[in-house]
């Protein structure tokens, strides 16, 4: 720019800025936009805004993956300056993006896009670029909207394109929010049902099955069950998690790298290893990575797999603690708020409710996880945002709400031994001990004499002629738990 179109430019500057107060005006290639002065985007991302004023500030884009795609943008700035873009440019750049990753321009509502927008993302990979853009010309000294020394396109956004940076955001975000969110809910969540698991051996309790009562385990027992489903959902999700870790970055537009210089590909994604601590690599196929979102829809089947898993654990604890006198009532829930408006002292099962519609909500999002990934067509999948925005959403009410369930139910439940052992003194499937010694169709006449007199099974085992020691050496239900010697 010469010195002559510097003047004009300031003096049109100046003229924008009496016609709308508190604006600057930049251009794209559509035309000037007035930008209010306190924010750092620019014109592609007003637009945006003005065109799809869909839903509030709850429908905006993920804060992860704002962060991730600042992670995505410094590894390109520091591949940039090794094969082609001035060290000057490239160093306010990378310092620009340190603001985007700390979340500072976030909370400043520099990103104000919705989820539901361009389906690559490229809205919100402009508002990236311009943000940047705008932070790095600051740092330089230069004047915000100016593009003057740093451009959104031709050095932000060197070889990259929406295609490959959004797509591997999504990942790098997802992967992130799993150590952060996912992993140490569930690292405690299975510790806690390991020590209960390991104090409550002893406690024997009558089972069920069919929601009939059953033979007896132990407490112990039927909390080894739940720790060991939480134990293979951790598993099955550390193998998804090796698919998510092929990025396509240096993609570009179809997964054939044009416009990118030779090793970018595998030098940005070295960069973003290095930044997140994770072990990403080039994907070995970028044609599938970018047209298909397959690995996010892996990953979120196993987290479906784990709500399942959490409702079927909750609802158990639900109802063993019903009651308290006429319900299951073998489970003692911790109190941790007042009872009912109408009904005071009642201890409700609220964490297992809030968990439970956590899971539902998992289950709803794996939904439109899977219509989405299978609505891409041919080179590239248009539903990137509303699948990561899900994924990502999922993490974080299961990894919350495992957690708040631990501390405010899990850790303070315990066992009523009491109402366990009245249970399991009239329960009539403790017949299956008799079975062996006296056979099966004895043994079935004097369950049903006790189920229709009403009367307790020794009681009817004595009736039918069983000498009162051998029913207490046969039945013990305490010798019931495993195969017999």
């Amino acid at each position: 720019m010469s010195f002559d179109q510097k003047e004009i430019f300031s003096l049109m500057y100046k003229l924008a800025r009496l016609i709308v107060p508190d604006t600057r005006v930049e251009y794209d290639s559509m035309g000037a936009m007035h930008i209010p002065l306190d924010r750092m985007y620019g014109p592609q991302t007003l637009r945006s805004l003005i065109k799809f004023p869909i839903g509030g500030v709850e429908e905006r884009m993920p804060r992860p993956l704002i962060k991730a795609m600042g992670i995505v943008k410094k590894a390109a700035a520091e591949t940039n300056k090794i094969n082609c873009l001035e060290e000057k440019l490239c160093d306010a750049i990378s310092k620009a993006c340190d603001d985007v990753i700390s979340g500072k321009l976030y909370e400043e509502e520099h990103f104000p896009l919705v989820i539901w927008q361009d389906g690559c993302g490229e809205h919100t990979n402009m508002n990236v670029n311009e943000v940047i853009c705008n932070r790095a010309i600051e740092i330089l000294g230069g004047q915000v909207g100016t593009k003057e020394p740093v451009d959104p396109d031709e050095h932000v956004n060197l070889s990259q394109c929406s295609h490959d940076t959004f797509n591997t955001a999504a990942r790098i975000a997802v992967a992130m929010q799993l150590q952060e969110k996912m992993y140490p809910s569930l690292r405690t969540f299975i510790d806690l049902l390991a020590k209960k698991s390991s104090d409550w051996r002893d406690v024997v309790k009558i089972g069920r099955t069919h929601l009939m009562d059953a033979v007896p385990l132990s407490l112990g027992q039927e909390f080894s069950g739940y720790q060991q489903q939480l134990v293979n959902g951790r598993t099955r999700l550390d193998s998804a998690l090796c698919r998510l870790y092929q990025l396509p970055m240096g993609g570009s537009m179809v997964g054939t790298k044009v416009n990118t210089t030779q090793r970018f590909s595998e030098q940005c994604i070295k960069r973003i290893a290095d930044l997140t601590f994770l072990p990403f690599v080039e994907s070995p196929n970028f044609f599938e990575s970018m047209s298909a979102c397959d690995a996010l829809v892996e990953l979120h089947g196993e987290l479906n797999t784990i709500a399942a898993s959490v409702m079927k654990i909750v609802n158990d604890v639900r109802f063993l603690a019903s009651g308290p006198r006429n319900g299951f009532g073998e489970l003692s829930l911790p109190e941790i708020e007042p009872g009912c408006a109408i009904m005071p002292g009642v201890v409700k099962p609220s964490q297992c409710e809030a968990l439970t519609m956590i899971c539902a909500q998992v289950m709803g999002n794996q939904v439109a996880v899977s219509m989405g990934a299978s609505s891409g067509h041919f080179q590239l999948n248009t539903f990137v945002p509303m699948i990561a925005s899900n994924v990502l959403r999922s993490i974080t009410l299961l990894g919350d709400g495992m957690k708040s369930f631990c501390s405010h139910c899990l850790e303070g439940l315990e066992p009523n031994k009491s109402r366990i052992e009245t249970i399991m003194k009239h329960s009539l499937m403790l017949v299956t001990a008799l079975s062996p010694h006296i056979g099966y169709e004895r043994s079935a006449a004097i369950a049903m004499a006790a189920h229709q007199n009403g009367t307790t099974l020794e009681q009817e085992a004595l009736n039918a002629g069983i000498e009162r020691e051998d029913y207490k050496e046969w039945v013990q239900p305490s010798k019931m738990l495993g195969p017999a010697n």
